[in-house]
């Protein structure tokens, strides 16, 4: 973690504690993590506890205190998409980079989260990697899919 880069995204919000949310999710953008060392320093440089920095960062969903993958992965688990055979899907992906929802895999190339609805459940099952909607997917599709990302 490039700590000169945290103290510039605090320094553009002056280092106002108010701002804490907004820092957190602009070092979160550019490493794809919060790094402890990164908790550590808007702690002191906010003058905020880190016991509040570390409730913010573990809260909030979109934050991660653990390294993320360059791809991120969802898979519905929604009824709409499990009934049309989400859990294949996800079986498939997790056959292909070898990890559980949850975990990112050694190389960080995939993290894989199952979520309860992607809001496009005529398309199911659906999957989304790094936001990118992939419907009605097949066993195979996934894999193909998957593949289209280095």
């Amino acid at each position: 973690m490039d700590i000169e880069r945290v103290d510039r995204i605090i320094d553009k919000h002056r280092g106002e504690a108010r701002a804490l949310i907004q820092i957190l999710l602009e070092i979160q953008s550019d490493n794809r993590w919060l790094p402890k060392e990164a908790l550590t320093r808007v702690s002191e440089r906010l003058q905020v506890p880190m016991t509040r920095v570390q409730h913010i960062a573990t809260f909030y969903k979109a934050f991660s205190t653990v390294p993320k993958g360059r791809h991120e992965v969802h898979v519905c688990m929604g009824t709409a998409c499990h009934v049309r055979g989400a859990q294949r899907v996800l079986d498939k992906v997790q056959d292909a980079t070898g990890i559980q929802p949850g975990e990112t895999d050694s190389d960080l190339r995939f993290s894989l989260e199952i979520v309860n609805c992607l809001g496009c459940c005529a398309l199911g099952p659906v999957m989304e990697i790094d936001g990118k909607t992939h419907g009605r997917m097949s066993p195979a599709a996934t894999v193909e899919a998957l593949n289209d990302y280095e």
